[in-house]
């Protein structure tokens, strides 16, 4: 064994005293630094310090947005289970009740003392080009659609790579009586549990905001030959969507609209649906949203709202997806957003979580990721792939772990007389849901 990784002064050591000060416990996860000195438990994974840059990141960037920096550039790395290692960061802290990097003064002291001998100390890093850029008011229509294209117009050739062929992003619903299902096959399940709790039938008319890539659109105009008014501010989610019902001859079922929500005309829709859209709409946003749902559906209509969750005191997305994934998203407890489409006028029917549902879909876009990777780096950049590499395990975690939740909600607007037209019971939209 080397000098480097026997000796107690390596640079290794020097972070791990460093970290654990600031965490207020022990490692929970090996080191190794750049000058090949190690660490920390002997078992699991290793994080690798392949630079002092990534400490020049968490001097001037400290907590998760300061390792998210160093980990999309290279400077930090995971050698061994990216999952496993954040995981033991999450255990850690709620067992072992560390907290987040926060130093007193004397700490940061010795913090920077420790840097200097590290050889850490410089300007600040620029921010990497992965990092989302925007300008203006928050939720103005202008920033919202610098949002929504910083995530959703990656390009449709990425996204392709990524998905199955429904190219549905979005929770799944993987029915347990289906043994050999897979991502397409969840997909599927989830689009017609859709259909069925909206009541779409021949003629129908869907409003699907947030359109996505038109998995919704197209699968309810072909299988229930509902006439679609598709939106989405993405353009290139609306390129695809266009050429996609040419290619499928639906041009007489469905319509893509390409503009913000609050720009939609009309309404006595049959049914409205926004799959995990809601997300980017804003906290201040969200009132005037529900009371254009509300506004858009005829009396006797549905509305149908996916969306993800946080717990009351859960950190939900958290620093790196809203600077990298999803800008200015903003996520509420389950509760406030079925308060909130009531007090719109909604009648809430029926939640169903899909939590553990997400699991499985984020953990089969992950596997897609890692067994394509030399693909996705060529086509986007390896700083690229490894935001979405840290995103698609950090997501999964947080699905499994409870920090988020992902919800059906289906509403009606009742008729002036109270009629709400639901079924008695809504067993039958479970029926052979395996195989629609």
């Amino acid at each position: 064994m080397s000098t480097a990784r026997t000796t107690r002064h390596g640079a290794a050591h020097r972070i791990a005293a460093l970290v654990e000060d600031a965490l207020g416990g022990p490692l929970p996860v090996r080191l190794r630094a750049w000058d090949g000195s190690e660490t920390g438990p002997a078992e699991g994974p290793v994080v690798v310090v392949r630079s002092r840059r990534a400490l020049r990141r968490l001097l001037w960037q400290p907590g998760e947005l300061g390792l998210a920096q160093a980990y999309v550039t290279g400077e930090l790395d995971v050698d061994g289970d990216l999952a496993d290692g954040l995981r033991r960061m999450w255990a850690a802290t709620r067992e072992r009740r560390l907290h987040p990097p926060r130093l007193p003064l004397a700490g940061r002291a010795r913090a920077a003392g420790t840097a200097v001998r590290l050889g850490a100390v410089g300007p600040r890093p620029a921010r990497p080009a992965s990092q989302a850029r925007l300008r203006g008011g928050l939720h103005t229509r202008s920033r919202d659609r610098a949002a929504i294209s910083h995530h959703y117009d990656l390009s449709n050739d990425f996204y392709r790579l990524l998905l199955d062929e429904t190219m549905a992003y979005s929770c799944g619903v993987w029915a347990d009586e289906y043994t050999d299902a897979n991502a397409a096959d969840a997909q599927r399940a989830k689009l017609e549990l859709i259909c069925r709790k909206l009541g779409l039938a021949a003629g129908s008319r869907l409003l699907d905001i947030g359109c996505g890539w038109g998995a919704l659109t197209l699968y309810a105009a072909e299988r229930h030959k509902a006439k679609v008014t598709a939106v989405t501010l993405a353009t290139e989610q609306a390129a695809y969507v266009r050429e996609q019902v040419r290619e499928r001859g639906l041009e007489d079922r469905v319509e893509v609209v390409c503009q913000d929500y609050r720009d939609i005309t009309g309404g006595g829709y049959d049914a409205v649906s926004t799959v995990e859209m809601g997300e980017h709409v804003g906290d201040a946003e969200y009132p005037a949203f529900a009371a254009a749902l509300h506004r858009m559906v005829r009396p006797g209509g549905r509305v149908l709202v996916q969306q993800m969750s946080r717990g009351r005191s859960a950190p939900g997305g958290g620093a790196f997806i809203e600077a990298y994934i999803a800008p200015d998203m903003h996520m509420r407890p389950l509760g406030e957003t079925v308060q909130l489409l009531e007090d719109a006028g909604l009648e809430v029917r029926h939640v169903e979580s899909l939590r553990e549902h997400y699991v499985r879909t984020v953990v089969a876009w992950g596997r897609t990721l890692e067994h394509r990777w030399d693909e996705f780096v060529a086509l986007v950049g390896e700083e690229t792939a490894r935001v979405w590499r840290l995103y698609l395990v950090g997501g999964a975690l947080a699905f499994e772990q409870r920090r988020m939740g992902v919800d059906q909600i289906l509403s009606v607007r009742p008729t002036a007389e109270g009629v709400s037209g639901m079924p008695a019971t809504p067993g039958e939209w479970y029926e052979r849901l395996d195989r629609p």
